[in-house]
């Protein structure tokens, strides 16, 4: 019997394959022809695709000075300071620190960590400046009486930038940095004590866009002014100061000036890339793989135009593949939270590792498949005699356990759908006039659905307020919980250190607790101390809920409390009482 078939050759009642899915493409119109793709790099024994990242390079984070450089409003001292003190904490060894002839700005911040004590004595500080002579000695006196000092200088070598910024030839461009180099040497000999040990780094700037050979030629004669020998290290850097390539030829021409470059066992090769195309994490990995040591960038991609490679990313992925990046990323949202306050920028949502919407799967079907990851992992733990934390992680969509970086399972593992989380949030900001912080909204979304799979059928919006009343809001007619407020004072004193004094009712008891701190609620962190309760703010959010004078505030606190991560919510006329209540809220909640 013979198929019916139609005119393409098909049988009658099947679906036309599409053979050449390029055909439905049409041209964009877009000016194309303005553009030139990147020149390949000829290495035909390349070897770095075989390689693997075994262990963490150097690190250099430059947060304080090509980070701060890109702000709309860029770092105060107190903001600098505060980053400063967040990246030794974490535990980068080299971290640039400014830019200090540019300014008394970064003059006078590295001056104040360098005489307030403020450097370890394995952190090394690096200082950036262009190879002019006054800026290099300014950049020079800046270092005076640091422990460990690197400086960076750079200049341009790529093609356009000889021709159109500096109107010079190769000779030329090459000259600057030989100079410079020079002078950085005479005036750190002139001006810096033995007190400090000193090094030097050389950026031939828009590597990408420079001729490898041009780049091998200013490199190496840097080189024959620094001289690199055994404990005479230099850094070389070679920027994508605007990323040009695919991350594989950004690795070949990492691969040729490592086998290329002489004296090679006395060279930090150090990779700086930017992320205009997309793929700066990939560019930096691939470099490392093709020789590079060292990686230069910033806290969640913070830079120029697209930002910096991003070396929280970065570290991340190499402890998601067992590998330690011996940088401390175990409080992911504190380190968060500091970089959005000192660079006045959120971090996205989506933010790889610490967006707040990364380990949660709004899908059923994903949320099914890291339920059973979860219960897979404790079975398989115990038939080990183990811990669940002493076994290989392997639940499916979590590339990382999400307590190694201080987040709880609340949001990964609640059964309620994107829907029903935005339904509750809608419903306490329409009628209540409550807007609740996002893993807020997490955290109560998972009582709402508790309650509704004890109960089942709907739960009403007044349900949902009478369950919010009585999780978060005691009062005086449902008084539970430990502590009940009745009063605080606060007073300043000329050095910002605020003392609080507050009446309470503590198990029942008229109690008077006082504590200090630097704002009224670490005060109230510290008077809790006395009745036993050792609780640490990890995020606070306030606003108003109607205009006027008499609108009243809501106060929302996310507390760790004795192993508990709990949020509490304060509402009242005065923003410190409610800020006061929100963090009874938390504290009963904990010992409920």
């Amino acid at each position: 019997m013979t198929t019916p078939v139609n005119p393409a050759g098909n049988a009658v009642g099947r679906p036309t394959p599409i053979t050449n899915a390029t055909q439905l493409q049409k041209p964009s119109g877009m000016p194309v022809h303005k553009y030139r793709g990147y020149e390949a790099v000829d290495i035909a024994d390349r070897t770095w695709p075989d390689n693997r990242i075994t262990v963490a390079p150097r690190w250099l984070s430059t947060d304080l000075r090509d980070g701060n450089q890109a702000l709309i409003d860029p770092m105060s001292p107190a903001r600098k300071r505060e980053m400063f003190d967040l990246l030794v904490k974490m535990g980068y060894k080299e971290i640039e620190v400014g830019f200090p002839s540019s300014g008394e700005t970064d003059f006078a911040f590295v001056r104040s960590i360098i005489e307030e004590g403020a450097i370890p004595e394995d952190v090394t500080i690096s200082v950036l400046t262009q190879a002019r002579e006054e800026l290099i000695e300014r950049t020079v006196e800046s270092l005076v009486g640091a422990r460990r000092a690197t400086v960076h200088l750079y200049n341009a070598t790529a093609p356009t930038f000889r021709r159109v910024v500096f109107r010079g030839s190769r000779e030329e461009v090459k000259q600057i940095a030989v100079d410079g180099t020079r002078l950085v040497m005479e005036y750190a000999e002139k001006i810096l004590g033995p007190e400090t040990v000193f090094g030097y780094q050389y950026s031939p700037e828009i590597f990408t866009d420079t001729e490898l050979d041009f780049a091998l030629e200013v490199c190496e004669a840097v080189c024959d002014v620094w001289q690199p020998e055994e404990g005479r290290e230099i850094i070389l850097n070679l920027p994508a100061t605007v990323e040009r390539s695919t991350p594989s030829t950004h690795a070949d021409r990492f691969e040729w000036m490592s086998r290329n470059l002489t004296r090679r066992e006395h060279i930090c090769l150090s990779v700086h890339p930017h992320n205009d195309r997309g793929t700066a994490v990939a560019a930096a990995e691939l470099a490392i793989m093709a020789g590079a040591d060292r990686i230069e960038g910033c806290l969640f991609g913070q830079g120029e135009r697209t930002g910096n490679v991003d070396l929280v990313t970065l570290g991340m992925n190499l402890f998601s593949q067992g590998v330690d990046p011996q940088i401390d990323f175990s409080q992911i949202d504190e380190i968060r939270r500091t970089s959005e306050y000192c660079n006045q920028m959120e971090i996205h949502p989506r933010h790889p590792y610490a967006g707040d919407l990364v380990y949660t799967a709004f899908s059923g079907s994903h949320q099914d498949a890291i339920k059973k990851g979860f219960d897979a992992m404790e079975r398989d733990a115990a038939a080990r005699g183990k811990t669940v934390d002493e076994i290989e992680w392997a639940v499916p969509y979590l590339p990382i356990d999400p307590k190694d970086v201080g987040r709880s399972y609340e949001a990964v593992i609640r059964v309620n759908s994107q829907s029903g989380k935005g339904g509750i949030a809608y419903v306490l900001k329409n009628d209540h006039k409550l807007d609740l912080p996002r893993r807020m909204q997490i955290e109560f979304s998972r009582i709402i659905q508790a309650k509704t799979d004890a109960e089942g059928g709907e739960v009403t919006p007044t349900q949902i307020w009478s369950t919010f009343q009585d999780e978060y809001l005691p009062n005086a007619e449902n008084a539970w919980g430990r502590v009940q407020l009745r009063s605080g004072q606060t007073t300043s004193d000329t050095d910002g250190t605020d003392t609080l004094t507050v009446e309470a009712v503590v198990d029942g008891v008229d109690t008077v607790l006082t504590g200090t701190g630097n704002g009224p609620i670490s005060a109230f962190f510290e008077a809790l101390q006395a009745i036993g309760i050792d609780a640490r703010l990890l995020d606070y959010t306030e606003h108003t809920m109607s205009e006027g004078a008499s609108a009243q505030a809501a106060s929302y606190i996310e507390c760790a409390i004795d192993g508990k991560v709990l949020w509490g919510i304060g509402i009242d006329a005065n923003t410190t009482r409610a800020s006061l209540k929100a963090v009874v809220s938390a504290v009963n909640r904990a010992a409920r």
